[in-house]
């Protein structure tokens, strides 16, 4: 039986989706009282006019369960079983939803919380494709993927607390007085949550440089396969330094970039920049 994989927009894996023939579940972005599908009909700019005229932090929303039964029978009814991977659990409730509706197909639909964000998720579902062209049949896909999740190097730097504030992710003390002092948190996943780790000062271009020794320094031995440079529709130099330090700093055989869906970047601001890959 033919396998295909699929997951959720947040994977933010870009053109990747179509060149390894990737099924994409769109999450939602609410702004005010619409609802747009992330991919689909909202892109990142839509969201910083939003929140640039209102004031207000646009929200998100996972698929139904009856959204994602729908999904998957799309693929099942048409001969395939499905790989599915979502954005962490503990980030939204898409795994649970995902996992409830799999139930229906009895075995040809398997769901993986991928622990992970963004293209840390994309590293996931891009391990599963390499996978699926050794060979690997479904349940082996989901299993060694899955695994995988404790490897991945899931982190970025925001340029302003703004969106996070607004989210209710750090206080307003603490996002006046970060971007008075041009203070850049660290923030990275662990077992599926996000925590603030190290504080860079600065300019940004200057914190992606000392963000990125310092990943070196954490990973000295990594999967040279592919690595990510995912951001928040982050300013040409801000990206060029991140480019540039990744290339004299590690040894990838494939460094793509792509820019974060709506979901991400309702969550995270403009600017934003992280590096991501797998650890060994």
């Amino acid at each position: 039986m033919e396998i295909r994989i699929t997951t959720d927009s947040t994977c933010d894996l870009g053109a990747e989706i179509a060149k390894r023939n990737i099924g994409v579940m769109p999450l939602s972005v609410i702004l005010g009282d619409r609802a747009f599908r992330d991919g689909v009909d909202i892109v990142p700019q839509d969201i910083f006019d939003y929140v640039e005229k209102t004031g207000i932090l646009p929200k998100t929303a996972a698929p139904s369960i009856g959204d994602y039964e729908e999904f998957f029978a799309s693929y099942v009814d048409a001969g395939k079983t499905v790989v599915h991977f979502d954005i962490s659990a503990k980030s939204s409730s898409s795994y649970n939803y995902a996992a409830e509706a799999a139930k229906r197909f009895r075995g040809k639909v398997h769901v993986v919380d991928s622990k992970a964000l963004s293209s840390g998720q994309g590293l996931m579902v891009m391990k599963a494709c390499d996978m699926l062209e050794a060979g690997m049949n479904a349940k082996e896909i989901a299993e060694k993927a899955a695994a995988l999740a404790p490897k991945i190097n899931t982190s970025f730097v925001p340029d302003r607390l703004d969106y996070l504030y607004k989210g209710g992710r750090c206080s307003r003390m603490a996002m006046y007085g970060a971007n008075l002092l041009k203070i850049h948190p660290l923030i990275e996943m662990k077992d599926g949550q996000l925590y603030a780790g190290k504080k860079y000062r600065g300019p940004m271009e200057k914190c992606i440089a000392n963000y990125l020794n310092d990943l070196k320094e954490q990973y000295p031995s990594y999967d040279k396969t592919r690595a990510f440079i995912t951001h928040s529709t982050a300013d040409e130099p801000i990206v060029e330094t991140a480019r540039k330090k990744v290339k004299e700093l590690f040894e990838f055989d494939e460094v793509i970039e792509t820019i974060a869906g709506s979901v991400i970047t309702g969550h995270c601001g403009k600017n934003t920049l992280g590096v991501l890959f797998i650890a060994e």
